[in-house]
């Protein structure tokens, strides 16, 4: 999912496929509760993620934004452009491939994305006065004929601009979420002996565990996703693109089977984000 999380995972993305024969407000008794944690089919229905849970262990991002050059070493692959907000040719990028980057003021950075001639994402970084905090505000249009996410996220400085640069230069650690759309916060599975139906933002897939890696419906990134038993009861994701590995998802169910503990680890990087989805 684009909440990945950057792009969200995402991170982000087709129709909500009913996935539980329970009907709305209807309760589960104790018993099916316990039986439903014991197996992978606990993870049939609609999960919310609870953005307080978020939880992000990696090196800091590193931006360095100067002499009219923005470049982020850290960036998956490495990135440099010109900032003269100006659209320009970028490479190796599966969700854009021109981007234009404007300085607005000593504490404000422009980034606007493209994939052809349709604008696809924006992000407008803005860092506190005193130069610890960076806010940062999205929209997300990656994916075709889907509702855009949009929120905030902040990060906490990790190291000090360097001399000269923009006040956005330097390294950030991730710190939370406070704004996501609620829409594309919902993850439904559906699972049906060995086949498992995942949406989530207006993409979705179909795969059989222990089975090939499948295409995600309506991602034009060209992920693909193979899963596989996690323990007695959860579930592994392996997201593949051009043949690399770009995230592998665990989820594990609380003991009544109420909410999911997911964690992404991209072995790119090794970074690591974990989060709680409660069940709707």
């Amino acid at each position: 999912m684009r909440l990945l999380l950057s792009t969200a995972l995402a991170a982000a993305l087709v129709l909500t496929l009913p996935a539980c024969q329970q009907k709305a407000g209807e309760a589960e008794a104790p018993a099916a509760e316990a039986a439903a944690a014991g197996s992978i089919e606990a993870l049939n229905g609609t999960w919310k993620v609870d953005l307080a849970s978020l939880k992000f262990e990696q090196k800091p991002n590193e931006f360095l934004l100067k002499d009219g050059s923005y470049s982020c070493p850290t960036c998956l692959p490495p990135l440099t452009a010109a900032a003269d907000g100006q659209f320009h040719p970028v490479a190796d990028r599966p969700y854009y491939d021109s981007m234009s980057i404007k300085a607005v003021d000593d504490s404000t950075v422009e980034f606007h994305r493209k994939k052809g001639d349709k604008e696809v994402s924006s992000t407008i970084l803005t860092v506190s006065e005193d130069g610890n905090v960076m806010t940062s505000k999205f929209v997300d249009a990656t994916t075709p004929n889907s509702p855009p996410v949009e929120g905030t996220s902040s990060s906490k400085r990790a190291g000090p601009a360097p001399e000269g640069a923009h006040a956005i230069s330097g390294q950030w650690m991730p710190d939370r979420f406070a704004e996501y759309s609620e829409q594309a916060l919902d993850i439904t599975y559906q699972v049906a002996g060995k086949t498992v139906t995942q949406t989530s933002q207006g993409q979705s897939w179909t795969a059989e565990i222990g089975g090939p890696a499948v295409a995600i419906q309506n991602d034009p990134g060209g992920t693909m996703v193979a899963v596989a038993a996690e323990g007695a009861n959860g579930l592994r994701e392996t997201y593949t693109r051009d043949g690399k590995e770009v995230g592998i998802t665990t989820s594990v169910p609380s003991a009544d089977g109420k909410s999911y503990v997911f964690t992404n680890v991209d072995p790119r990087d090794q970074s690591k984000v974990t989060w709680t989805a409660n069940k709707k």
